[in-house]
Formats: structure tokens, C-alpha cells, sequence
């Protein structure tokens, strides 16, 4: 595989990740509240640990939480780097409609106000 091949495949297991609410929340957990064991973040869901698990096993391979082992506990960090790659992807597409929207402001600004009646 070229080393653009596994750019793209990071940034696919990147948006991958980011696709399921439940791993969206896990990292809003994260970035609020810092690192925390896994049972803390269990709290938060209706579902079995190993789903879970599961879960964070998905995000650890996009490179978006890491996992630290202290005893039979396991502490998950945030890993903010993949999505500042994803906002760095997202920017033109921010360019495009804020353009987008500036040209339709400056067009609806050069209408003339017409007569409802």
C-alpha cells in the first residue's frame, strides 16, 4: 500500500468511528471530563459492557482514544489529533458554503424591494 493509501484508510476508520452516536458521546465524555476507566464511561449507556468494549476498541484503531492499563483497570484519553486530519479535510468544504452564502447575501442584497401586495 502508497503512503496515500494508508492516509486514506486512517481517514476512513476515522469518519468510520465518528459515524456511531455512541462513539461520538464516548469522546465528548473524554474530552469533558479527561481520562477516565472504563466502568466511569459505562455509566453513561444502557448496554452491556462488552458492547462496549467494543466501541472503544473501534476508536482506539482510528487512533482517536488510547488506552492505558494500571492494574486490571483500563483508562481511556482522548487522542484529539485524527480530528484535527478531519477538520483540516472539512475546511474548504466550511470555504465553499461560507462563500456560498456570502455570494447569495450580496445577491439578495442588490434585489430591489418589491411591493408585496
Amino acid at each position: 500500500m502508497t503512503a496515500a493509501g494508508v492516509v486514506e484508510a486512517d481517514a476512513d476508520r476515522v469518519f468510520a468511528a465518528l459515524a456511531n452516536a455512541t462513539r461520538r458521546e464516548v469522546l465528548r465524555l473524554l474530552r469533558d471530563g479527561g481520562p477516565q476507566p472504563v466502568q466511569t464511561l459505562a455509566e453513561h449507556f444502557d448496554m452491556r459492557r462488552p458492547s462496549l468494549s467494543e466501541h472503544l476498541r473501534v476508536l482506539r484503531e482510528a487512533g482517536l482514544v488510547s488506552e492505558q492499563r494500571s492494574g486490571r483497570r483500563r483508562i481511556y484519553r482522548l487522542e484529539a489529533a485524527p480530528l484535527a486530519d478531519v477538520q483540516d479535510w472539512l475546511h474548504p468544504y466550511e470555504r465553499f458554503w461560507r462563500d456560498s452564502l456570502n455570494d447569495l447575501g450580496d445577491l439578495l442584497d442588490r434585489m430591489p424591494d418589491g411591493d408585496p401586495a
